[in-house]
């Protein structure tokens, strides 16, 4: 086996026995979500670095990367799925190794399209079965029940959509509780497997930083409900071992998206919700967030956000949630007041509307 494959961050304590080549799979093979394969680059497009578990590795044609399959909803980006049968080629969906078939591409990466990939083989074991991550750590996975939740407090960061500031306030949100002595993790429940988001939030002084990736799980999209909420208790069993004060969980994505609304709409699971941050890009969606949250029955504690970086959106959200709403207890908070502690709501709890 080549030595110098590189592996993608879900596969680096991975050293299969050998490799099963396509040619010796039946042609209807189903692979499932976490199998773990080789593939080699065919053409590089938006994906131009595979990351590892220690460093962004770059990638050229001719090069062999170990990945998982799994699918991928990403409104900015890539929307894929897994093969329901073996094909001639394949898409990188993720800098994380995450493989599938392109469904859809977001218009400013259409140009260059995904890197292209081809199947070498599958990785298998010592008793020949495929090798696959989320398998790897189902004994690991713990039946949600809500107990870990309520030996910390748990605020949610939301968004309007993908790259609406959630993760940005999450990290800075952490910032501030650093700053206050006030101990707090980080959890990011559902998305794509990248470690950015966990880094920063842990570099901005989260005590403990973790995702859905540490179990196996290269995406959580078209996850069941009990499978992200098995995720959800295993998680903040992890975290809660530094006993932190607060447990900040963002979720991926928008309202709408399956998971996000599947998660928003479960009262069982937003039982063990404190607190929600909702971020929005702009003074609609800011609006019309704070609007559909509400008819679910969700009070937010604070809005953030890109909008907060301009004084017109922010007086145009004020405007219509103070005067037409009557929301005048709603704190708007740009990065500053994030990174201050200025959350004059903390200790208030999400649901106001039954309060």
């Amino acid at each position: 086996m080549n030595t110098r494959i590189k592996k993608g961050m879900l596969c680096n304590h991975i050293n299969p026995t050998r490799l099963i080549s396509p040619e010796s799979l039946p042609a209807d093979t189903a692979f499932q979500a976490g199998d773990v394969a080789v593939f080699e680059v065919l053409e590089i497009g938006k994906h131009t670095q595979l990351q590892s578990a220690g460093r962004n590795l770059s990638i050229l044609p001719g090069d062999q990367l170990m990945c998982v399959f799994g699918t991928r909803y990403a409104t900015n980006q890539f929307e894929g799925y897994i093969p329901a049968q073996i094909q001639d080629e394949y898409h990188l969906l993720g800098g994380g190794g995450v493989v599938g078939i392109l469904e859809s591409t977001h218009t400013k990466y259409e140009k260059e399209g995904p890197t292209r990939l081809k199947l070498i083989g599958i990785a298998v074991d010592l008793k020949g079965q495929i090798i696959n991550t989320i398998r790897e750590r189902k004994h690991s996975i713990k039946k949600f029940t809500g107990k870990e939740a309520f030996k910390t407090k748990v605020i949610l960061s939301l968004g309007s959509s993908m790259d609406s500031g959630k993760t940005t306030t999450a990290a800075f949100l952490g910032h501030g509780f650093a700053k206050k002595g006030i101990s707090s993790a980080y959890i990011k429940l559902t998305g794509t497997a990248y470690p950015k988001d966990k880094n920063l939030a842990y570099d901005l002084g989260a005590c403990v930083s973790v995702d859905f990736s540490k179990l196996g799980y290269p995406s959580t999209y078209l996850s069941s409900e009990a499978e992200i909420l098995n995720l959800y208790e295993t998680l903040l069993a992890e975290v809660n071992s530094k006993n932190p004060e607060f447990v900040i969980v963002e979720i991926a994505d928008g309202l709408f998206q399956r998971e996000t609304r599947m998660l928003l709409q479960n009262p069982v699971f937003m039982s063990t919700v404190h607190q929600v941050v909702f971020s929005a890009g702009d003074s609609l969606s800011a609006v019309h967030g704070m609007e559909t949250l509400i008819n679910w029955g969700i009070m937010p504690s604070a809005l953030s956000g890109l909008f907060t970086a301009s004084t017109l959106l922010i007086k145009e959200v004020k405007e219509y949630l103070y005067e037409k709403q009557d929301l005048l207890f709603m704190p708007i908070l740009n990065l500053e007041d994030l990174s201050l502690g200025r959350w004059p709501e903390i200790q208030r709890g999400y649901n106001l509307l039954q309060a």
